[in-house]
């Protein structure tokens, strides 16, 4: 296993890290536990010592798995990281309780590394003003939390303005071939990193979608490739290429894909990947983009819209439900990030038609038209699903504020 050092601190982290999102699950439903902790135990034998979670992970169970794999010995060999979900904060009060109840849950004393969850400008505008700053600082030195980050889903100035705002040790942000120029970005990645923050990828194959069921033309092109090598390995070499990564997160359920991932985070060293093999990528990165619905680079021109739309983050999501047809994990983060439920509105409905982002569209496309298409497909019950699932994470909530009033009486 190689690893890299987190600027600040030189804590030594394996360049691969277990992401505990996607774990594996039985076939009647439910976390297959017995089968998730193997994994984990399994990786963690191998040289992996950085493993992610969070509460909203599987309905808040995935947090509660990772105590039990992390029993017997194991929690001294890993740091956890995990994060504070913005939606479940309405006072400074707020933080320390969830805190201390993930504390509770992880048979642990303290977070290694602990983030604010998925902030985008508006959360962070949220976060801030209800005292996260202040909360992180203390945590820190009554030694609750080891190390301050936040993972980010929003676009580069609002990420550089929350690097600025705060001591960070490291943040975590989407990051692959496919988006080079979405959400952070590579000069998001350059600029946390040249910051001294360690930068943790997340989504380095898309969820999958890099991998796997693959367009035909995407593998016809791996398939011309003098160097043999599985569309997944193409991905995670990408990111891992770059010195600026630090970790690179892989929700691996699947035994076969442990083994590869393992093999790999053996060898990938910075800057190894030589330019014939760029240029390979380079070809299936065109491809995928061109096969895409709206030619969108990202490159935020077009923001900010003055109605409230995410103009690139609904395209990237929309162009991703067209591009992968077998995942349809992309509607429901398209009602997470942009309908309401993770952070503020932003969703492709609330276009005005001003035409404002068209005049200024590098790459002259009819914004209003394609946003009215993106709405017509990716919005249709969502005035009922939101609502819901919002119901689903208040739930949540309450669980947690009950269970730690009930943990809080017995030890009195």
């Amino acid at each position: 296993m190689l690893y890299r050092k987190v600027p600040k601190t030189g804590d030594q982290l394996s360049i691969l890290g277990f992401g505990y999102m996607r774990l594996p699950t039985k076939k009647g439903g439910g976390i297959d536990e017995e089968r998730a902790i193997r994994q984990l135990r399994y990786a963690i034998d191998n040289g992996i010592n950085y493993v992610d979670t969070a509460p909203a992970y599987h309905f808040g169970k995935s947090e509660k798995v990772l105590a039990r794999a992390l029993a017997d010995g194991y929690r001294e060999k890993v740091r956890i990281a995990t994060k504070l979900p913005p939606w479940s904060v309405h006072s400074r009060q707020d933080m320390d309780r969830i805190l201390n109840s993930q504390l509770a849950t992880l048979h642990t004393d303290h977070i290694d590394y602990y983030l604010l969850h998925s902030l985008s400008k508006g959360t962070w505008e949220k976060m801030k003003t209800l005292g996260a700053c202040e909360f992180l600082t203390a945590a820190k030195i009554d030694g609750r939390i080891k190390n301050a980050g936040f993972s980010f889903h929003g676009d580069t100035a609002s990420l550089k303005e929350i690097v600025d705002a705060y001591n960070w040790e490291f943040c975590q942000i989407q990051y692959n071939y496919l988006d080079e120029n979405n959400q952070a970005g590579t000069e998001g990645l350059v600029y946390a990193a040249e910051k001294q923050l360690a930068v943790m990828i997340m989504e380095p194959i898309r969820g999958g979608n890099l991998a796997g069921h693959v367009p035909d033309e995407i593998k016809k092109i791996w398939d011309e490739s003098p160097i043999k090598r599985s569309p997944a390995e193409w991905a995670l070499r990408w990111v891992w290429n770059h010195p600026e990564v630090t970790v690179v997160l892989s929700g691996m359920n699947d035994e076969i894909h442990i083994d590869e991932n393992l093999r790999v985070a053996n060898e990938a060293f910075p800057n190894s990947i030589s330019p014939s093999e760029l240029a390979i990528i380079a070809r299936v990165r065109d491809t995928y983009q061109r096969l895409m619905k709206v030619s969108c680079t990202g490159c935020g021109y077009c923001m900010p819209c003055p109605a409230g739309v995410d103009i690139p983050g609904c395209f990237s999501l929309y162009n991703a439900y067209h591009l992968f047809p077998h995942d349809r994990s992309a509607k429901f983060h398209y009602l997470g990030r942009h309908g309401g439920l993770l952070s503020s509105v932003s969703y492709a409905g609330l276009c005005k038609n001003c035409g404002k982002c068209e005049k200024i569209c590098p790459q002259h496309l009819p914004i209003p038209v394609r946003l009215r298409e993106v709405s017509k497909e990716m919005e249709g019950m969502m005035g009922v699903i939101v609502p819901v699932l919002k119901g689903g994470l208040w739930c949540m909530d309450q669980i947690g504020r009950i269970g730690q009033k009930f943990s809080m009486r017995k030890k009195h």
